[in-house]
Formats: structure tokens, sequence, C-alpha cells
């Protein structure tokens, strides 16, 4: 049976020049893994109903939950609860959903997080998953942008020795001043892993499809082998 729980819009965050963060108080919400996402259904006074998916930005905490929400021009549903939707209103989601695009605290193995644009939101879970569980587990972000101001999670990202988290961002179309690294695509030679992670990381990746199926081809590439790599894309 599906079920649909009553979520309370409690919070905007602003996180880069085009995507933000909603908080939600779910008092019936069951908890989930970092990696799973949700279904969100709005309901309009005629009986027309919009769903449209988005993924679960932090671990679970009570009974509150946090969704990435990046403002698609002309779109039906992401604009209006970007921007529009009031605080205090009520919306319904459903879930958790997913269970093969997860991180779970007692794994072991190395970890890889490959993300295009606002698919670092569900990578972001894990991170913070990782942090707050105090896993000694090694992690690394590799994170792909058109330019500095689509960073999401900016301040946060840059905090690596708090983080736990090895951050490597990869400006697509505009590198910011001084940058290592010239704009540009991200290549085979980014996703080189450092010696302790040999073959053996799991890898997920996350961001529009062409995006997805271009990292994870790189990654098959290197060695790692498909069941090592999960996807998850959008758009």
């Amino acid at each position: 049976m599906t079920v649909w729980w009553r979520a309370r819009l409690v919070e905007r965050q602003k996180q880069s020049d085009t995507g933000l963060t909603l908080l939600f108080e779910v008092p019936q919400w069951p908890g989930h893994l970092a990696g799973q996402h949700v279904d969100v259904r709005l309901s309009g006074d005629d009986g027309y109903q919009a769903v449209r998916s988005y993924s679960l930005a932090a671990p679970a905490r009570g009974t509150g939950i946090e969704l990435g929400v990046q403002a698609v021009p002309g779109g039906e549903v992401s604009p209006y609860l970007a921007h529009e939707l009031p605080v205090g209103a009520e919306v319904e989601v459903r879930g958790p959903l997913g269970g093969w695009f997860v991180w779970k605290a007692e794994r072991t193995d190395p970890v890889i997080l490959v993300a295009g644009g606002c698919g670092i939101v569900p990578l972001m879970a894990i991170i913070r998953a990782h942090r707050l569980a105090g896993s000694a587990v090694p992690i690394r972000l590799i994170y792909s942008i058109r330019d500095p101001g689509e960073v999401w999670y900016r301040d946060e990202l840059s905090e690596n020795t708090g983080l736990g988290t090895a951050v490597q961002l990869v400006h697509t179309r505009v590198a910011p001043p001084g940058s290592s690294r010239p704009a540009g695509r991200i290549t085979a030679e980014d996703l080189l892993p450092p010696e302790e992670y040999e073959r053996t990381a799991v890898c997920f990746v996350c961001g529009p499809t062409g995006f997805v199926e271009h990292a994870a081809n790189l990654l098959t590439s290197a060695g790692y082998a498909p069941d090592r790599i999960r996807t998850e894309r959008f758009g």
C-alpha cells in the first residue's frame, strides 16, 4: 500500500546560485538511509496533482528531512518548491525510496563519490553520514560543476579537516582564478584513485544522464568492476 506522509516546510537554505535545500518536518517519518530519495506530491484546489522525485540531502534526524531542489526554468514543480511554497505550508511525501544507491556506516570499503551539478545532493547525505558515524573509511569526492557559482555546500565542503572527505572540484566551463586545473569535462585522470583506494572502492555516481554515463564509463575503463559502480541519474 502506498503511504503518503504530510510534510510541513520549516526552512529554506540557499546552496548555490540556483539550488536550495528545503527542510521539512514529517511527524510520521520512518527514517532513511544516506543516498535514498522521496517522491513529493503537490495537489491543486482543482484536484490536479503533480509528483516529482527529490534526493535526501542529510542522514535521518528524527522527524526532519532535508531535500535538495534546483529550480528548472519553466518547470512545473521545482520553481514553486524552491521559491513559492510558503514556510509552514504542507506537501505530501512518499518514501524513503531506493535500496541500491545507499551507504551504510558498517561498510568497510573505501568510497569514491562522483557528482555532476545538483547530483551532489544524495552524495552529501553520504558524506554527512560518514562524518556523523565517525567512520575511518577513506572517502573521496570528485565534484563536477560548470562554474564556481554552481557549487552546492561550498562552506561545508571547504572544511576538509572536519568533514573527513577529500574534495576535488572539476569546473567544466569557467575555472576560478588560480585554479591548477583548466576548465573542461571530467577525465580519467580526475578519477585516478590514491593508492589506498586501489580498485576495491565502491563508487557512487549521480548527475544528469550524459554525465553519469560518461563518468561510469571512465570508472569501468579504470578497472572498477560494474558491481562496484552505483549510479543515480536525473533529467
